[in-house]
């Protein structure tokens, strides 16, 4: 299987030499692999053009944007910005982050999980982060969600469900989605992946509200997000964060931005949510 790769990155250069490192030394090479310095002040743009030198299948693509962080669309963006410069002669699309560190396997293990699954759309494995000198798992999202750091698509599926939207919520719709055109999405917990800088990204105060707006883009409704918003805040140990999310909720309702989805994916998305939320309460 052809894996095409794009990680954009900002401020890397201590950790982008060990991800393409890991990347290079898979057992099943990726055939391309493009990089999207996005406006660092270090030397990323060094590092990886160092690494375009000694491999040929690793480009280097400079990018000018914003320095202000907002969660999704940047990142997003920076993505697209690589996209472009790839031809379509891939099986498998791929968008990671630039502080990992692959086991050399991984991209042979997806490979298989795609080849004897015709309708695996998604596929990767999971996140551990270095605690008191051990790498523990990095449980931030139920197991079966797969990270926005390490997106694994299946050609047919990225293509299906619009590839990626350039809005915060982006790596949660996209799996709603694939769920709608009926693509199956698999987490392998034997695949393990280092995460050299743990997610803890504080977001400023324009961007807190991006939450609430990305639920309402992508049609929950206000009882979905109202217990979405309650877990998140729970979760992360903030009532502020409660009360952010559903703000952001109200403004995007009064502003009526544009939608992440259709109203009948819209439909479908609040089912399979409450769904989903009837089952856990059972366990």
């Amino acid at each position: 299987m052809n894996f095409y790769i794009v990680i954009p990155a900002h401020n890397e250069e201590n950790s982008i030499g060990l991800t393409l490192d890991s990347l290079a030394n898979q057992t099943l090479k990726p055939k391309k692999i493009v990089v999207v310095n996005d406006n660092s002040t270090d030397k990323t743009s060094d590092v990886v053009e160092g690494y375009s030198f000694k491999y040929d299948f690793v480009k280097l693509v400079n990018s000018k944007s914003s320095n202000q962080h907002l969660p999704g669309a940047k990142i997003i963006n920076a993505f697209y910005k690589g996209f472009e410069i790839l031809d379509e002669n891939y099986d498998v699309i791929c968008k990671f982050d630039a502080d990992l560190i692959f086991q050399d396997n991984y991209l042979e293990q997806l490979a298989i999980h795609f080849q004897q699954n015709k309708r695996l759309g998604m596929a990767s494995g999971f996140c551990y982060i270095e605690k008191n000198g051990e790498w523990i798992l990095e449980n931030l999202t139920r197991k079966d969600h797969i990270r926005g750091a390490l997106k694994a698509y299946r050609k047919q599926c990225f293509l299906e469900i619009g590839m990626l939207k350039s809005s915060m919520g982006w790596d949660t719709v996209d799996e709603l989605l694939a769920k709608y055109y009926n693509w199956e999405i698999l987490t392998d917990e034997l695949l393990h992946i280092k995460h050299l800088k743990p997610t803890g990204i504080s977001y400023n105060k324009a961007s807190k509200y991006l939450q609430g707006e990305a639920m309402y883009k992508m049609r929950y409704g206000f009882i979905i997000t109202l217990i979405s918003a309650m877990k998140l805040a729970f979760k992360k140990g903030s009532l502020k964060l409660f009360i952010d999310y559903l703000g952001g909720y109200f403004k995007a309702k009064k502003e009526k931005p544009e939608q992440l989805v259709t109203e009948e994916q819209g439909e479908f998305i609040r089912r399979l949510r409450w769904k989903g939320m009837i089952q856990r309460k059972r366990l």
